[in-house]
C-alpha cells in the first residue's frame, strides 16, 4: 500500500465522526468495504482516502451533507454540495413545491424550518395557533424552540408542557449529536434555560393525570377557551444534494381528536 504523509486534517475529522458514532475501526471498514488497516491509516494520516473513499465513509457515518463538504476540504478536494440561498433560481421548484405542501396541509399547521428551527414558512393556522403572543417573540428570524419554551410564548398554554418541553430538548439533543452545531448547541443551551411558566392561581403542575389515549405524545395546547391536541410529525427531503435543502424539515401538527378537527376546520373556513 502506498502511505502519503497529510497533514490535511481528515483522518482526525473521520475519527471523530467514527468515535461517535461508536463504531470500530473494524465495523466502519466493513460497512465500507474496506479494511480495518486501511481505515487505521486514513486515521493515522498515513494513507490519503480518495474522494470516493471520503464520500463513502461519510455515507456510511451518517455525516451531515454540510460537514460532508468540511471532510472532502480537509482531505484536499473540492466540496461536492453547494449551499444555495433559499430565493436563489434554482431552487424555484422547491419553494413551489413548498407553498403547495403548506397549503394542502391545511386546515392543519404547518411549517418549514431549516437546521437550527428557523421558520422559514408556515401556513394560516400556525398564525392561528400564535395569536396574541408579544412581537419581541413573532419578530423575524422567528423560532420554532423560542416561540413555544419561552415563558411569554406558548409555554403557558401547553397543558403537559413538561413532556413536551423534554421531547423538544431530547430531539434537539439527538440532533447536536449528529450535527455536531455550534449555534444549535447555542440555541438548546438557551431555551433549556427558560423557567417552567405558572399560570397565575394554578398549581406548578398543570398537566392532565389520566394517561394519553394516542398512539404517540400528543402537544395539548390551550387556544381560545380549548383545549386542541396534537401529533407531531416532520418530514424531510430524500438524498439531498445541497446544503440547504438538506437542513430544511417540514413539521406538521396533525388533530388527535375529532374536536380539534372540528375546530381548526371551522377557524381557517
Amino acid at each position: 500500500m502506498t502511505t502519503v504523509a497529510t497533514d490535511t486534517g481528515v483522518g482526525a475529522l473521520l475519527r471523530g465522526w467514527r468515535e461517535q458514532r461508536r463504531l470500530s475501526q473494524l465495523e466502519l471498514a466493513l460497512r465500507a468495504d474496506s479494511s480495518a488497516r486501511h481505515i487505521s491509516f486514513i486515521e493515522t494520516g498515513r494513507s490519503r482516502p480518495s474522494e470516493a473513499m471520503v464520500l463513502r465513509l461519510a455515507e456510511h457515518l451518517d455525516v451531515p451533507v454540510r460537514d460532508r463538504n468540511a471532510l472532502l476540504l480537509a482531505a484536499g478536494y473540492a466540496p461536492r454540495y453547494t449551499e444555495s440561498p433559499l430565493d436563489a433560481p434554482e431552487l424555484e421548484t422547491l419553494r413551489e413545491g413548498i407553498e403547495q405542501l403548506l397549503l394542502g396541509y391545511e386546515p392543519y399547521p404547518a411549517t418549514v424550518v431549516d437546521g437550527s428551527y428557523t421558520v422559514i414558512a408556515a401556513n394560516r393556522a400556525v398564525r392561528l395557533l400564535l395569536a396574541g403572543l408579544p412581537e419581541h417573540l413573532l419578530a423575524p428570524p422567528l423560532n420554532v424552540m423560542r416561540v413555544t419554551l419561552h415563558p411569554e410564548g406558548l409555554a403557558p398554554r401547553i397543558r403537559n408542557l413538561r413532556e413536551w418541553r423534554g421531547h423538544l430538548l431530547a430531539q434537539m439533543e439527538r440532533q447536536i449529536a449528529l450535527s455536531r452545531s455550534e449555534s444549535l448547541r447555542a440555541l438548546y443551551e438557551e431555551v433549556a434555560a427558560y423557567p417552567l411558566p405558572e399560570a397565575p392561581g394554578e398549581p406548578d403542575d398543570r398537566e392532565d393525570p389520566e394517561p394519553y389515549p394516542y398512539f404517540a405524545l400528543p402537544l395539548r395546547i390551550e387556544h381560545d377557551g380549548q383545549v386542541l391536541s396534537f401529533v407531531s410529525s416532520i418530514s424531510t427531503f430524500n438524498t439531498p444534494m445541497d446544503v440547504t435543502v438538506a437542513e430544511l424539515a417540514i413539521e406538521t401538527l396533525l388533530p388527535a381528536d375529532p374536536a380539534t378537527v372540528a375546530y381548526l376546520r371551522a377557524s381557517t373556513a
